[in-house]
This record gives structure tokens, sequence and C-alpha cells, in this order.
């Protein structure tokens, strides 16, 4: 047992010792100490604060760009909308355009046949003529050969010439 319990010198010079420790400790230590611990703790609460801030900070930053992501999505919205607008409308006219066009081209393609069709029975009726002409030049020469059938038809000519 004499480990367990310390003789009376022992701990009489233990108890001195300590008070000197104590003594030159809080003489020379102790404020330092203490001085360190405060200057830690200040440093600590201002690290707090600047975090909370930080925070705070980074909210409404985060809060912005939201805001301006949100806005950004409706103006490009509204931009494809427009030109979704804008690529119809202009769809639209240029098939109105295509379409006017198309009528004029048929028109005046009308136009041509009626004036080639006009044209082509226009000589048509001038070969007929002209074919009527010789035909019945050749019919009379055959026919006025003899003076009496002459004589007969220009009778039976100015008869209808005075019948109109």
């Amino acid at each position: 047992m004499d480990l367990i319990t310390p003789e009376f010198g022992l701990f009489f010079w233990m108890l001195v010792t300590f008070a000197i420790v104590f003594l030159i400790l809080k003489k020379f230590a102790w404020k330092p100490i203490v001085q360190a611990l405060h200057e830690r703790e200040e440093n600590i609460r201002e690290g707090i604060e600047n975090a909370e801030e930080a925070r705070n900070e980074l909210t409404k930053v985060k809060n912005r760009s939201d805001k301006i992501i949100s806005d950004a999505i409706v103006e490009r919205d509204q931009l494809i909308r427009q030109g979704r607008e804008l690529r119809e409308q202009m769809t639209a006219e240029a098939r109105e355009m295509a379409e006017e066009e198309a009528k004029r081209i048929v028109k005046e393609a009308e136009n041509l046949i009626e004036e080639e069709k006009a044209a082509a029975l226009n000589q048509i009726k001038i070969q007929i003529a002209s074919l009527s002409i010789e035909i019945a030049e050749k019919i009379l020469r055959k026919k006025l050969d003899d003076d009496a059938v002459q004589q007969e038809l220009m009778t039976s000519i100015l008869d209808e010439f005075k019948l109109n």
C-alpha cells in the first residue's frame, strides 16, 4: 500500500512545488493565456458573423441569378414564339405570292393560248378561203368551158343579187 498512499514529506513538497508553479503561472502566464482565449473567442465570433453574412449574400446572389435565369427563359420563349410567328407569316406571304404568281402565269398562258388559237383560226380561215377560191376556180374553169353554161350561171348570180 505504500505505493498508493504518499508520505507526508512527499505530499508537503508536492504542495509547495504546486503553489510555486501556480504563482509563477498566475503572475506570468495566466493573463496571456486568458487574453489568447478571448482573442480566439473573438476571432471565432467574427468568423461566424462573416460566414452568416456570406451565407446571406450568397442567398441574395442565388435569388438574383434565379430571377435572371427565369427572365432569360421567359425572353427566350418569347423570342422563339416571335420567330415562329414571323416564320408562319413569311410562309403565308410567300405562299400567297406564289399563288398570285401561279394565277398570273396561268392567266398569261390562257391569254397566249387564246391568241394562238385566234391566230390559228385566222390562218385556217385564210387557208380555207384560199383553197375554196382555188377549188372554185378549178370547178368554174371546167364548167365554164361551155358558153351556154357560162350564160346560165351569170343569169342565176344576177338573180340572186336582185333578191338580196
